[in-house]
């Protein structure tokens, strides 16, 4: 049966809905998050927005108070359902190592130990050189701010960073609606605030005239302010953060990593230009489509073998390597007939080779044995085979003791001649 895409994924996320949404591998943290914003809306509608609803009779305003909050808070989840389940800019892996870059030189130090593919390359942005890093994993350079990121396992485009809270990372395509969620929250934040500082007021004008009395009287009130401004802090701060970076034309990676480092940034295109950048700008289609089908690879036939390439029974070693070791076993044996010859006529003559004047030429006692042995059978040669060997070896120990014997005799006649 054929896969699709996101079934056969080699990045660490997740997909649901048949691969339509695509999650982080942290997506279950997505329900905390929910749970933050949900819970204190709903203490907050049964506990202080249903106390305003007749505060306003004018219009009856106060059923505004709620219906705002509730379409706040439906706004503040969809923006996080779009940062958090869609294609953040992902890089698709290539197949396999750019070819055109592979260099043979082993002098190169600066590159992957696989290929020496360099580990660095230079591409021009906005008229000035910028280095780009080589992917071992996705096998591919990385666009201009571009990283990978390790909890995703991904190259993503314009990386942000990995947000915890959100389950996913803020990349090119969803970085726009991340700062939108991020912003709504802090202004839901201040709306919650600001309507239960509201309904304490109003106790206070009537049965309760303290501050003390009415926070008695409304605890719900007090829990929800204390809630939303320790919030604040966190949402308003990561808020006017991202102000700052969108006004500089940073993301929040090369701020933190490049934040020592005295250089231009060659993406900044002034205040104005960044805002409607990351604001007016069409969003790029995603790279990737998680449901097409993932194309059978053709089975590769087996290797042909030719005969020229064929070797001995083993089949362990190359044609030239038999060849090599037959023309080195011709030598040896040549070797060992000649020293066969000599052992044999020191013990028919007791004498020494030196001694006897001329020996028959080898062709002419291969002659003679000839006509003089019977056939052999294929047995017999093997058997003659292994004969020679044993005394050829025999024959080079033999060789190599009469050798020093003659060396010391030499030495004792020049002592006596001395």
């Amino acid at each position: 049966m054929a896969k699709r895409v996101y079934q056969v994924w080699k990045g660490n996320n997740r997909f649901i809905c048949g691969g339509r949404l695509i999650f982080g591998p942290d997506a279950r943290s997505l329900f905390i998050t929910i749970s933050l914003i949900v819970i204190p809306l709903v203490i907050f509608c049964v506990f202080v927005a249903r106390h305003l609803l007749h505060k306003f009779p004018t219009y009856n305003a106060g059923y505004a108070i709620l219906v705002v909050a509730i379409a706040f808070t439906i706004y503040v989840l969809v923006l996080l359902m779009l940062t958090s389940a869609q294609d953040p800019g992902i890089i698709p892996r290539a197949s396999h190592p750019p070819e055109e870059e592979i260099s043979h030189d082993s002098s190169i130090l600066d590159s992957t130990p696989s290929n020496q593919i360099p580990r660095f390359k230079e591409v021009m942005v906005n008229g000035m050189p910028v280095k780009v890093k080589y992917c071992d994993t996705c096998m591919l350079y990385r666009p201009p701010r571009c990283s990978h990121c390790s909890i995703c396992n991904n190259c993503v485009e314009r990386f942000d960073h990995h947000c915890p809270w959100v389950g996913q990372c803020i990349g090119l395509r969803n970085y726009r609606y991340f700062f939108f969620f991020v912003f709504s929250a802090a202004l839901l934040c201040i709306y919650v605030f600001a309507m239960c500082a509201l309904y304490i007021k109003f106790l206070m004008g009537g049965d309760y005239p303290t501050v003390w009395k009415a926070m008695k009287q409304s605890p719900a009130s007090v829990i929800l302010m204390i809630y939303c401004f320790i919030s604040l802090w966190f949402v308003g701060g990561l808020t006017g953060f991202h102000f700052y970076l969108i006004s500089t034309g940073q993301t929040t990676y090369e701020n933190f990593r490049y934040r020592a480092d005295i250089r231009l940034n060659v993406y900044d295109r002034g205040c104005l230009n960044n805002f409607l950048e990351v604001f007016c700008t069409k969003i790029k289609p995603s790279r990737n489509d998680f449901r097409a089908i993932v194309p059978d690879e053709p089975p590769q036939p087996p290797p042909t073998i030719r005969p020229q390439d064929l070797e001995d029974d083993s089949g362990s070693y190359p044609r030239s390597k038999v060849q090599d070791d037959l023309s080195i076993s011709a030598d040896l044996s040549m070797i060992s007939q000649r020293h066969n010859i000599d052992e044999f006529d020191e013990e028919i003559g007791g004498k020494s080779p030196a001694s006897i004047p001329s020996i028959a030429p080898e062709s002419k006692l291969a002659l003679v044995l000839d006509t003089q042995l019977p056939l052999m059978t294929a047995d017999d040669e093997k058997l003659v085979m292994n004969l020679n060997q044993s005394r050829r070896i025999d024959s080079f120990g033999i060789l190599h003791e009469r050798s020093s014997s003659q060396d010391g005799s030499l030495k004792d006649e020049k002592g006596e001649v001395c």
